[in-house]
């Protein structure tokens, strides 16, 4: 049996962990990932890909708490996809440089006013008839159209640019291999066959898989939420990328759709919002039935060529709160020597990183080790997980 002493165990290899990850070997620390499955593949892939700032949480003219904490990621993920910031992501693929927001009539004065404000200058833009995307250029669409500062990746592409400076450090493992040895609330090591590994700190970056190291550890607090989603997909052989999300009256998006290619050349709708929301105990035909018809209302001059539909059940795993509600921002918090946490929304990866180097510096973690990584060589390297629709379509 060999021992490995590195610094930091990241436990989970979605978007959020492979950040730290990056972030944390920047700043001098000896660190391994650990993933069950393939990169991504639990909810990072399975996401929109839209760089939120913000602007959909203040539907009801008032910017919250989750308006305002997320506001400064579209600027970070920019400069990055630039090849300018803190991680260097500019081999991943851009969907769109902006996504969208339209009506279905006009809005009223208070929303269009506050729209117009200060207080989302930066964020949101009304463009002209000339300027619209090609979706919403028809002579039939009579509502109001905003340009939002929020791109649209490509989440395997992000994946890809975030594993390759760091593929030597993550390791894929089975669950059944895996055995953490625990007292108390701290964890001794994590056993894989023939390696055992001892780390200063254990962070969860697992999503739905850190509920079940929270009760293997006793640890009461802070507990998991699921907040269920019923997604839709359209795979159909149209070119027409639309990325927006539709309003109405209502302080959620009816419906959010984000475009994203296949293998094979043909692009696939992916439909969310509150349509994904309030469609979780519905059928996968009664879903699907429900999208068809929301689609046909909200843009009825669309006819997309050889459409076939499916749907997918997802889970966004966040803290607990009150009512099931949404966090309002990524969290972090220390449980003796290690750091559980969940990002709560793929924008937010750089600053849950931020958040537990932070925590690092106020527990006076620092480096200390440099790993013998030829321990870990023989051991295999998971592989980026294919987007949903590249497998339901077959």
């Amino acid at each position: 049996m060999q021992t490995i002493k590195t610094d930091l165990v990241i436990l989970g290899g979605g978007i959020a962990g492979l950040w730290l990850l990056n972030r944390a070997q920047q700043q001098g620390f000896d660190a391994l990932l650990l993933e069950t499955g393939d990169l991504g593949g639990a909810q990072s892939v399975r996401s929109q890909g839209i760089i939120h700032g913000g602007t959909k949480y203040a539907l009801n003219g008032v910017l919250t708490q989750a308006s305002s904490s997320i506001a400064d990621m579209p600027s970070r993920w920019r400069a990055c996809l630039q090849g300018r910031g803190e991680l260097d992501l500019s081999a991943a693929r851009i969907l769109s440089e902006a996504h969208y927001m339209w009506s279905k009539a006009s809005l009223g004065a208070k929303m269009t006013s506050f729209f117009a404000s200060k207080a989302l200058k930066g964020r949101v833009e009304a463009i002209s008839a000339e300027e619209r995307p090609q979706v919403f250029n028809d002579p039939q669409f009579r509502g109001n159209l905003y340009k939002l500062n929020e791109i649209v990746l490509d989440v395997p592409s992000v994946i890809e640019a975030l594993t390759k400076p760091v593929l030597q450090r993550i390791v894929k493992v089975t669950a059944d291999d895996v055995r953490v040895c625990a007292t108390q609330g701290s964890i001794a090591a994590i056993q894989l066959p023939q390696v055992h590994i001892e780390a200063q700190r254990y962070i969860t970056t697992a999503g739905e898989g850190t509920e079940a190291l929270l009760q293997q550890l006793n640890i009461e607090q802070p507990q998991m939420q699921r907040r269920p989603l019923h997604m839709v997909m359209v795979r159909h052989a149209s070119v027409l990328p639309t990325f927006a999300h539709c309003i109405s009256s209502g302080s959620k998006p009816v419906v959010t759709i984000t475009t994203h290619p296949t293998i094979d050349g043909e692009q696939v709708w992916y439909l969310g919002g509150n349509l994904a929301e309030t469609g979780v105990n519905l059928t996968p035909q009664q879903q699907i039935e429900k999208a068809q018809k929301l689609i046909a209302e909200l843009l009825p001059w669309i006819n997309l060529k050889n459409p076939r539909w499916a749907s997918l059940h997802i889970n966004r795993a966040e803290p607990k709160q009150s009512s099931l509600t949404r966090p309002d921002s990524a969290f972090a918090q220390a449980q003796q020597n290690s750091i559980i946490s969940w990002p709560t929304k793929l924008a937010l990866a750089p600053d849950l990183a931020d958040q537990i180097l932070t925590l690092l510096q106020h527990q006076a973690i620092s480096p200390q080790y440099r790993a013998d990584t030829t321990i870990i060589d023989h051991l295999p390297r998971p592989d980026i997980a294919q987007p949903v629709w590249e497998t339901l379509f077959c």
